[in-house]
């Protein structure tokens, strides 16, 4: 929008007015569907609505930049030049040898805003990591919820604090040298606000988790455009670094050229004019490799993707845990097989799915950089009935042994807050929509999908009640604590080691050794050896390298010449 200029689509309405306060405009229609008005004295900071036909009802803009009534109230007109950004120096970041830090805004902090993350950013910095994921910011119902219910795409959540506040975090991560990656959801709208199918053909059937787009039916091009350019706004106007896409696997598009392709294409172009590196992960089921093939090779030229077979054979492996999709990686060798290839299921049978699943990665070809590695996510924390750590599981010397694994992969490392420090407190579903039918069928829909695994009512937490949001707050305090400060110093080294050892952060799977010899995990890394023993007895190694001292290690390790013993939860890094 230009000053004074509003224009919204609706292409299949009759009449379209403004409404600017209490009078009204009337809009004019163009040949493609969109509405158009010049209303002087309507700059920076106006509220407007618009009114649809004979409804009475004024409804927000779906391209709003500003919604500080919230998702059901007016859109506030909002100048993106207004903002004087400090990161003129910033170049960007690499994707390839960097450390991600996965964390949501409202539970990171007590205040749960832009403003009280600033004060933590240094401890980010001391860490070591080189971008911050943010789980969405986007305009949902409510002040508390994880994000993925947005309806406002270009608005940011009016209680984090708002557009300016999130420029302003991300102007502080370009001044500490991090990036900045931010989490967005174009599968599925939230059940609540969701207005734009009264304006025109947004929809066309359903996700699981709501209405899905209308990404190749007719009208299709201004959808597939309205999506686009709102991820264009977050990576220009906000100076975002790059986008994680939530589940793009219910992206239904059966177009010659995939919306994901298309958005990989103008994301691209932007990059160049810009002059500095964006970068599109895709959060994907398929584990198909073609996501994150270029687009010269036929793939759809994204940067990276969630790889959840490394999570899940890893979780295996630190917990014993083998319901539900876990089943097939409690397979001998799963572990070992899963590192090589990133894949488990490359075109194998799937038991949780029932059918063949997946298609092998080319090690020669596909880089390991563009497959994010992890021991815990929002996701597989979240979405357990209590939301419940690793760290409630297992004990923190075998936690600090997955992290070896993660920290010396060929794989881009990610952590979810906490993580670094084994943060006791868990991270759990909660929500606040002011609609009480909507609150109850939520609260209802989270207890009975447990209670089909056995868990009581009593034992799965109100996703409404506001101390489910408390309690999966951040305990920053518990850094004090020798125990915690411990496992942080362990994760702190271990990033440290990828940087001062490039052969740890090499991301050419071809070069990748994994191999297991008595329960001992062994990852080759051009001169360096990793050795893990998540074996329940004390093993020894025999190195096939010339005897060095090691470089980290973590429980009961010795070494004599070539030989290494190693106690169960123990790794040495050499």
């Amino acid at each position: 929008m230009t000053d004074e200029h509003f224009w919204v689509w609706a292409p299949h309405r009759d009449r379209v007015r403004l409404a600017v306060g209490p009078a009204e405009h009337p809009m004019t229609r163009d040949e493609r569907g969109w509405w158009h008005a010049h209303v002087p004295g309507t700059g920076d900071g106006t509220d407007y609505a618009y009114l649809l036909d004979d409804d009475p009802t004024p409804l927000p803009d779906p391209r709003s930049r500003w919604q500080p009534a919230g998702v059901h109230g007016p859109s506030r007109r909002y100048d993106h030049r207004a903002y004087r950004w400090g990161d003129g120096a910033w170049t960007g970041r690499a994707l390839a040898g960097s450390v991600i830090y996965e964390l949501h805004i409202g539970t990171f902090t007590g205040q749960g805003t832009f403003n009280a993350a600033l004060e933590h950013l240094d401890h980010l910095v001391d860490l070591g990591v080189d971008f911050v994921e943010v789980l969405p910011v986007n305009a949902f119902d409510g002040t508390a919820g994880w994000g993925y219910d947005g309806v406002a795409w270009g608005a940011v959540h009016e209680p984090y604090g708002g557009p300016t506040a999130f420029k302003r975090f991300v102007d502080a991560c370009h001044a500490r040298g991090v990036g900045v990656l931010l989490d967005v959801v174009y599968n599925h709208l939230g059940p609540s606000g969701a207005y734009l199918d009264r304006f025109g053909p947004y929809f066309a059937g359903r996700t699981i988790w709501g209405p899905a787009l209308n990404l190749d039916g007719q009208d299709s091009d201004e959808v597939r455009r309205y999506v686009i350019d709102n991820a264009l706004s977050w990576l220009r106007d906000f100076h975002v670094d790059g986008l994680r896409l939530d589940a793009v696997h219910a992206l239904v598009d059966r177009g010659a050229t995939h919306l994901l392709e298309e958005l990989a294409a103008e994301v691209d172009a932007l990059s160049a004019g810009l002059r500095r590196p964006l970068h599109l992960i895709a959060e994907s089921d398929l584990n198909d490799p073609k996501l994150v093939t270029s687009r010269d090779a036929g793939g759809y030229g994204l940067t990276a993707q969630w790889c959840d077979d490394l999570h899940h054979a890893l979780h295996v492996a630190l917990t014993g845990e083998t319901d539900g999709y876990y089943r097939d990686f409690a397979q001998p060798g799963a572990l070992a097989t899963t590192l090589r290839r990133a894949f488990f299921h490359a075109g194998t049978w799937s038991s949780f799915r029932g059918r063949t699943h997946g298609r092998p990665i080319d090690p020669s070809r596909h880089s390991g950089h563009r497959f994010l590695c992890y021991l815990q996510t929002h996701d597989q924390i979240g979405n357990r009935a209590r939301g419940d750590r690793l760290s409630a599981t297992i004990s923190p010397r075998r936690l600090l042994c997955g992290a070896a694994i993660v920290f010396c992969s060929p794989y881009t490392p990610m952590l979810f807050m906490g993580e670094e420090w084994a943060a006791s407190s868990p991270w759990q579903f909660f929500a606040s929509f002011t609609d009480p039918a909507l609150a109850s069928a939520v609260r209802d829909g989270r207890r009975a999908e447990f209670a089909a695994h056995g868990w009581g009512e009593s034992e799965v937490p109100d996703p409404l009640d506001h101390r489910t949001v408390v309690r999966s707050t951040l305990p920053w305090a518990e850094l004090h604590d020798p125990a915690h400060r411990a496992v942080y110093e362990t994760y702190r080294s271990l990033i440290a080691l990828r940087r001062a050892h490039p052969a740890l952060a090499d991301p050419r799977l071809d070069r990748f050794g994994v191999h297991t010899r008595d329960n001992c995990l062994i990852l080759r890394r051009g001169d360096h050896r990793v050795l893990v023993n998540l074996g329940p007895d004390e093993t020894t190694v025999v190195l096939d390298v010339p005897p060095t001292p090691p470089l980290l290690t973590v429980g009961d390790v010795e070494t004599t010449d070539q030989r290494v013993r190693l106690a169960p939860d123990s790794f040495a890094v050499f």
